[in-house]
């Protein structure tokens, strides 16, 4: 199996360093000051799990270099997939896949408005993941996971293949029977948990502990769930009890990723779960006065970031 993991950041680093640790042949793209220190020291990764170092990597700045794999993994931002798209082109054979495994449920939709429905597979992942230098990936927390599968849910060779291959890294993976049911339970747990944690500004461990922010939470999951109910997707109670355990379960200092990315004045994904929920719940005409409240006050600073 040939793999191209577009977006090296947590998510990719870590994943495609597994898969390529494991011996699948596997090629970063990448750019700037994280592809030289890829191409020259290599790719070290700091977990929880372990940590390792693969070196040497392949690792190309244009997709023309790799040509046509079995399996594209996306792991970049939200606001990064229409480009990520038009540059994975290349990369493409007739039989490929692609699997998103960033936040929020959109992007396969997007992806196959860009590439063709044929090559996009719904997919997730949960870990605490993020770049701590050029060809540095530290895993701080959350045991790693990914889920996958084919936007029909049939069964494919391919979804197998990608799962197997992951299982043979040493990582948790599964295909579920409803793969658009997981995204939105991930996209329940990750809008709360990033809009809540980028509004408190303090890790999971505080606005768990304080009933004020706790009710916060609880309301902003209830409010994903009505969304997703209204758009037919069988979301229920259980779905918020799993979320709770995670929660209460969860180290004290994690932060999601759009938190982080919001208090270092970075562009966040805000525009792709708590805007994405605000626009999801207009199109039904359900009110989610919480996520309104989140992504208004979110949005200035956002603005702001990327005009930087």
């Amino acid at each position: 199996m040939r793999v191209a993991v577009v977006g090296v950041g947590g998510v990719g680093g870590y994943f495609g360093g597994r898969l390529a640790q494991a011996g699948v042949d596997l090629t970063f793209i990448a750019r700037g000051a994280h592809l030289h220190a890829l191409r020259e020291g290599g790719l070290r990764v700091e977990s929880i799990k372990g940590d390792f170092t693969l070196q040497p990597v392949q690792a190309s700045a244009d997709p023309t270099e790799v040509g046509p794999v079995d399996m594209v993994l996306v792991g970049v931002k939200g606001w990064q997939v229409a480009d990520a798209a038009a540059a994975m082109a290349p990369l493409l054979g007739p039989e490929t896949g692609v699997v998103p495994l960033l936040n929020g449920v959109e992007a396969p939709a997007q992806l196959a408005a860009l590439l063709g429905e044929q090559h996009v597979l719904g997919g997730l992942c949960r870990i605490s993941a993020f770049i701590a230098g050029p060809g540095h990936i530290r895993h701080s927390g959350i045991e790693p996971y990914v889920a996958f599968g084919e936007l029909n849910n049939r069964p494919s060779q391919r979804a197998e293949a990608l799962r197997d291959a992951f299982v043979a890294a040493g990582v948790s993976a599964t295909i579920p029977a409803d793969i658009r049911l997981a995204m939105w339970e991930k996209f329940l747990l990750i809008a709360c948990w990033s809009g809540v944690g980028a509004v408190t500004r303090v890790p999971v461990g505080v606005w768990r502990s304080l009933p004020a922010t706790r009710s916060m939470a609880d309301q902003a999951m209830r409010e994903v769930l009505a969304v997703a109910q209204a758009h037919g997707v069988a979301l229920s109670e259980e779905n918020v009890r799993r979320s709770w355990g995670f929660f209460d379960s969860a180290q004290p200092g994690v932060m999601a990723s759009m938190q982080r990315d919001i208090a270092e004045g970075r562009p966040s994904e805000l525009e792709s779960q708590n805007g994405a929920l605000v626009r999801l719940a207009e199109a039904v005409g359900v009110d989610v006065p919480l996520h309104r409240f989140i992504y208004a006050s979110l949005l200035p600073q956002e603005r702001q970031a990327r005009s930087k």
